[in-house]
This record gives structure tokens, C-alpha cells and sequence, in this order.
């Protein structure tokens, strides 16, 4: 967890809504010079802190509304901070909760330098990497049409279809297998809308693939270097990453990306793990299907993973191979240098 500890005459906390804003600013000494209920806007913003704008930082928490916010701060050259929607406890932990009381704990939590950061993305790949998340939910989409032709299937014990039925070419002729008119109209909308989700999907990979090689070209094609990770995973990594040099070590890294488990330990003694979900959910799948995709065609890296499933298991040799293509990944971006495989499974 990292605070935000720089000191400012100013201090603006944000209680930010899609329609509505509680600001609250106070001065060093924590008088309370603003306190006020605005509607969200431009404008609004810039005239309700005017008198303030010298040494301001203003800080929100990480909500779906914040974009603007940061955007606005960043072109009137003002200290914007995010603060990280869990680590805030102080906010929801009190008796009392209303926006008022919100914001009034924001800009405490900046002046005392307990203020828990997030990463402000910037908006040049921002766009780019939220397109690429909404084509994840198309995808799982289409995966759950799919399924549930599968799942139509074995509900009524007919027989296999034989070849999978994720590839356009093997689905010809699937509705002819159930004879009632309805269940085969259940199946032929399935069908349709994952044509459509499959003519999206392609779509939008070009899409973003022609963003990708105009934002960071060299990276894309050094996570392209390891075996098994594709164009999509290459691109997941990369937009969630943004900037590897924002992690100073490669154990924040890992963190980040969900790669590791972190002790609960009081008075000398362990009770499990804490903290699996806090992270980036995204990079996390995209190391786990990274694992399995580098083990497919390589010879090498199966004997490998035979060693580690002999001693720690199949789940838990996974993991650890998925946490070790992670700090690999670290590694190849800071230093710019592709996969060496060798060099990957000699380590």
C-alpha cells in the first residue's frame, strides 16, 4: 500500500458522483475553508477552487466517474491523486456516512498523508485498454452461447457433436439434432448472436491491435517473444500494465498482478492468506492462461512442469509457473530484451 505524503497549502477532497460533487477544501492548519455540494461539472469545479488553485492537490476516491476529474486536473496543470476504493476504510467505516462527511475524510486523509494511492492511467492508452476489457465481456459472452448449446445437448442424452463447435466451420448442421420446434429455435438465436459476437470480436482485435503497435510497438512484440501468449494476451498485459517501470520491484509486480499470497501473521503466528482479490483481476487471468498456452508444443517446459507437479502438485505448479513467465515479463520489459527459454527454464 502506498500513501500519497507530499505536503500542499491546499487540500480538496472530492466526494465524486455521476451527477452531483461534494467538495471540501482545507488549509494546512485543517480549517475548513470550501465545503460545498456541486453539480459534477467543469466549470462548476474550476470556479467553486479558484481561490484555492495555489499548492492544490486534489484527491477522489477510484470510482467509474473519475475520468473526467483527472483529465480536468491534468490540463489546469493541478495535483490530482486517486485513492484506492478499498484501502479507504476510513471513509466507510464510520457510524455516520453521508457525501458531506465523505469528503470532509478525503481531504483529512491527503493532509495527513494516509491518503491510499491508485494509479491514475493516462488517457493516451486509457480508451484503448477499456476497449480491450469490453471485449473481454464479449467473449465470455459468446462462450456462454456456446456452452449452453453443449448444455442443451446433454440435457437431453444425444449423442456428442464430435468436433468443437467454438469453430464456425464445425457448427453446420447442429439445430437438425433436436427434433422440438422450440429447443431448435433456442439453438439458431444462440447460433446468431455468435456470428455477430464473432464478427464484433474481430472487430475490435483489429482495432486494437492497430493502437497497439502505435502506442508501444517494442513491448508488444517482446511479450509476443514467449511461447503460448498470442495477440490477445500480448495486448491484455500490455494496456494493463502501461508502464512496468511504475513498479520498483518485481515483487510489487507480482502483487499487483495477483502472482502471490500474502501471509495474515500476528504474534509469531500464521492463519493463512489475506488479500488474493486486491489487484488487477485482468492480468491475473492472463498470466493463468499464459501458464497453460507455454506448456502446449514445448517439449521443454512439460519436463518442467512435470518437476514441479511432482513435487507441489498440478494447481500449485501451475501457479508457480504462472508467477515465474510474470516476473519474467517484468524483467523483459524493463530491460527490453525478448524471451530467452533457455535461460527461463535453467533459472
Amino acid at each position: 500500500m502506498r500513501f500519497y505524503t507530499q505536503s500542499h497549502s491546499h487540500y480538496c477532497g472530492v466526494d465524486l458522483h455521476a451527477r452531483s460533487m461534494y467538495l471540501c477544501v482545507i488549509d494546512h492548519d485543517a480549517q475548513v475553508l470550501l465545503h460545498r455540494n456541486l453539480p459534477a461539472g467543469t466549470e462548476p469545479f474550476l470556479k467553486a477552487i479558484e481561490p484555492y488553485r495555489h499548492d492544490l492537490v486534489v484527491g477522489a476516491e477510484c470510482v467509474f466517474t473519475w475520468y473526467w476529474l483527472a483529465d480536468l486536473c491534468a490540463a489546469e496543470d493541478m495535483h490530482f491523486v486517486l485513492g484506492h476504493a478499498l484501502y479507504m476504510k476510513a471513509i466507510h467505516g464510520a457510524k455516520a456516512k453521508n457525501d458531506r462527511i465523505d469528503s470532509r475524510k478525503i481531504a483529512a486523509l491527503l493532509r495527513g498523508g494516509t491518503f491510499p494511492l491508485a494509479y491514475v492511467y493516462p488517457p493516451k492508452m486509457r480508451a484503448t485498454r477499456d476497449l480491450l476489457r469490453r471485449r473481454m465481456y464479449f467473449s465470455r459472452k459468446r462462450a456462454e452461447l456456446l456452452a449452453h448449446i453443449q448444455n442443451s445437448n446433454s440435457q437431453y442424452n444425444m449423442l456428442p457433436f464430435g468436433k468443437k463447435i467454438a469453430y464456425k466451420a464445425n457448427r453446420t448442421g447442429i439445430t437438425d439434432q433436436f427434433q422440438d420446434p422450440s429447443i431448435r429455435k433456442s439453438i439458431e438465436v444462440n447460433l446468431e448472436l455468435i456470428d455477430h459476437y464473432e464478427r464484433l470480436l474481430k472487430d475490435i482485435e483489429l482495432h486494437i491491435l492497430h493502437n497497439a503497435r502505435r502506442h508501444d510497438p517494442n513491448a508488444f512484440h517482446l511479450l509476443r517473444s514467449i511461447d503460448g501468449i498470442g495477440d490477445i494476451l500480448a495486448l491484455v498485459i500490455l494496456y494493463e500494465i502501461h508502464d512496468i517501470r511504475r513498479f520498483p520491484r518485481v515483487q510489487n509486480f507480482l502483487s499487483y498482478a495477483r502472482l502471490v499470497k500474502c501471509q495474515r501473521e500476528s504474534a509469531g503466528k500464521r492463519s493463512g492468506t489475506s488479500g488474493n482479490k486486491i489487484g488487477n483481476p485482468h492480468l491475473k487471468w492472463a498470466f493463468s492462461e499464459a501458464a497453460v498456452l507455454f506448456l502446449r508444443n514445448n517439449p521443454e517446459a512439460k519436463k518442467y512442469m512435470d518437476r514441479l507437479r511432482s513435487k507441489h502438485g498440478k494447481a500449485k505448479a501451475l501457479s508457480i509457473l504462472a508467477q515465474r513467465l510474470g516476473r519474467a515479463v517484468y524483467y523483459m520489459l524493463l530491460r527490453q530484451k525478448a524471451f530467452d527459454i533457455e535461460k527461463f527454464l535453467r533459472t
